[in-house]
């Protein structure tokens, strides 16, 4: 059985510290989330790793620009204009281009590995480390010799993908938990189903202790009447949109409002906004997110149980620790351990559990009044610093 290290909530894999001495370093980052507003995970530890190493310089590869599609439906943005744009003095944006489609071969893949070289070799960027969170990118760490890190934040393979697209990233999988220097994984699901054939380093999400406990101004986007607030990507594999209709429904008194980008198809996101106390805000910028939580009545979870939402460590767990208002989840990973102000129900006692906290909820927009330990993204930042460094030196050894 192979051996796990782990950095568990609240512990530090070693000690790192701004200013500390190094040489000048370098990594690509390949990434599945876009550099934008919405900050997920990896955005947030580039944030965090920059800050803890002022001798790095990066590069971020967000998703690319699908041409074909784009084309196909007549969106003419991000067809033209820079790929390549500085965002922080250290840190350069790479959106690649798509032009053709993975049907006709393997030309779309090593396009896009083209475009990434180009742009390392157009920074000076020397020997980078290569991060990656995309599996579609695992030829280039092939081809590249360059020391890897995979970082893996979703079982997509759990995910609803077509047999082609589940093959290939089987395939890509496979050669990145053979070729990698180190495997991060933020669930302990996904340490027990990537861990058994090699070591893995489990580091979990964390919060922003500052941002999400300093109180902030009701949003102006918030409907009057009492909140029933989700925050988090709308996606058909983790969010269930029976049982939120379901709480609208039952409470009609209740404003029902997700707050986050919308992946979910066009007859589930019509179902939901043909409900007049349902609202779709879409999503909002990171630094805005504690306002919504917040202000809500009830922070609520109403997510499947199954495979795929097992194999996560949901970042918006953290976050409701962090701000104290009542919550309830449907018993999912990332919940179902955690204390109040959190209540799990089944989804035949979702919607009672909802009024049950509603009825006994202390008013929004007090102030934050809980000191529960939470880990912070510094401590998680910290621990994937020190992976990282260490893939350098295994490889600098070599």
């Amino acid at each position: 059985m192979a051996h796990q290290r782990t950095a568990g909530i609240g512990t530090r894999t070693s000690e790192v510290t701004p200013g500390r001495a190094a040489g000048s370093t370098s990594v690509v980052v390949c990434s599945l989330e876009p550099w934008g507003d919405v900050r997920r995970r990896l955005r947030i530890l580039v944030d965090e790793i920059i800050d803890l190493d002022p001798t790095l310089r990066l590069l971020y590869v967000a998703p690319s620009t699908d041409i074909p599609h784009r084309l196909r439906h007549g969106q003419w943005d991000g067809l033209t204009g820079p790929r390549l744009s500085k965002v922080h003095p250290r840190i350069h944006v790479l959106r690649p281009r798509k032009w053709l489609p993975r049907v006709v071969g393997g030309f779309a893949d090593r396009s896009l590995e083209r475009q990434v070289l180009d742009a390392v070799g157009e920074l000076g960027l020397p020997h980078p480390l290569l991060w990656v969170n995309d599996a579609g990118y695992a030829p280039l760490a092939v081809r590249t010799g360059w020391p890897t890190l995979y970082d893996i934040t979703d079982d997509w393979q759990l995910a609803p993908l077509t047999p082609r697209a589940l093959r290939r990233l089987v395939a890509n999988e496979e050669l990145l938990l053979d070729r990698a220097g180190a495997v991060v994984v933020c669930s302990p699901d996904l340490a027990r189903s990537r861990g058994r054939d090699r070591p893995v380093e489990l580091i979990p999400n964390g919060v922003d202790l500052d941002l999400f406990r300093s109180p902030r101004p009701r949003p102006a986007s918030l409907p009057d009447g009492p909140v029933a607030l989700y925050v988090g990507t709308l996606a058909s594999e983790r969010l269930d949109v029976d049982l939120v209709l379901q709480l609208a429904a039952a409470r009609p008194d209740v404003q029902v409002v997700l707050v986050g980008p919308n992946s979910l198809g066009p007859a589930d996101t019509g179902r939901l906004a043909a409900v007049p106390n349902v609202h779709l805000l879409g999503a909002q910028p990171y630094d805005q997110v504690p306002g919504f939580l917040q202000h809500a009545d009830v922070v609520v979870i109403p997510h499947h149980v199954n495979p795929f939402t097992e194999s996560l460590d949901p970042i918006k767990a953290y976050e409701c620790v962090a701000v104290g208002r009542p919550t309830v989840a449907t018993p999912v990973a990332g919940f179902r351990q955690l204390g109040p102000p959190v209540v799990v129900a089944d989804r035949e006692g979702f919607v009672a559990a909802v009024g049950a906290a509603l009825a006994s909820a202390p008013p929004p927009a007090g102030p934050v009044a809980t000191d529960a330990p939470v880990p912070s993204w510094h401590d998680r930042a910290t621990s994937m610093l020190s992976v990282m460094d260490r893939i350098r030196t295994e490889d600098g050894d070599r």
